[in-house]
């Protein structure tokens, strides 16, 4: 129970990777703010959550909507008065060549895997840097360091999401605040567009490796920071 007493708030909780974290920081003793479009998928992990003795807070919101992001935040952190733990995982992907790729799906990745972030952090910014402690983790992908064919939209999200990661870290932490980046690779989830071959579904990273590294991450002494994963699977 590493986490015990500790409050926080993962976005795309409702399925896949943001699922298994929010299990797993449960599990550590944390209570989870679940965050996500679906409530009936959040009910349902939530339902896992007290299943396994955890705590969960259900608090769905659109993260490209200000005025649903803060009563998602208002939500968890009127609970428990303060926010430990924020998990910026809510992310999609469109892939396509630049030719091929709407100025819808173009858009609508930027608001989710950027403007999210945005709004969730500059809430969460302030509280921790009044308690002087807490940790934001922000999932990105080896997209952002790497080129691949018709990934121009999504991967220039990423190059973005790191960029800010990044300057937020020098910004906030002096006041004893940790940011840190998780860049996986593909992971065997409705997201993945690498394979649908179950034999190589099970053999690339699974949202429990993404779990255990942020936990990991998490769950170092409050002086230390592990601020840049790159989680590769062992032998795809």
């Amino acid at each position: 129970m590493r986490l015990n007493g500790a409050t926080a708030w993962i976005t795309g909780a409702g399925r896949g990777i943001g699922r298994a974290i929010a299990l797993r920081l449960a599990a550590e003793g944390a209570t989870v703010g679940l965050t996500a479009r679906s409530e009936s998928e959040l009910r349902e992990v939530a339902e896992e959550v007290a299943k396994a003795r955890g705590r969960a807070i259900v608090a769905p919101a659109d993260v490209t909507m200000p005025e649903e992001v803060e009563r998602a935040f208002r939500a968890v952190v009127d609970d428990a008065q303060r926010l430990d733990i924020l998990v910026n995982n809510a992310g999609i992907g469109v892939f396509a060549p630049v030719t091929k790729l709407s100025l819808e799906d173009f858009d609508r990745m930027w608001s989710v895997n950027v403007r999210g972030v945005f709004l969730c952090t500059r809430l969460a910014v302030p509280i921790m840097e009044q308690q002087r402690s807490g940790t934001i983790v922000n999932i990105s992908s080896l997209a952002g360091k790497n080129a691949f064919i018709n990934g121009s939209g999504y991967a220039a999200t990423k190059w973005a999401l790191n960029g800010f990661t990044n300057c937020l870290r020098l910004e906030v932490r002096s006041s004893e605040v940790r940011v840190i980046t998780v860049g996986p690779g593909s992971v065997a989830t409705e997201f993945s567009s690498t394979t649908k071959d179950p034999a190589k579904l099970a053999r690339i990273l699974q949202p429990d490796d993404v779990a255990s590294a942020v936990v990991a991450a998490i769950s170092l002494p409050a002086n230390a920071m592990m601020s840049e994963i790159d989680l590769r699977p062992t032998n795809p």
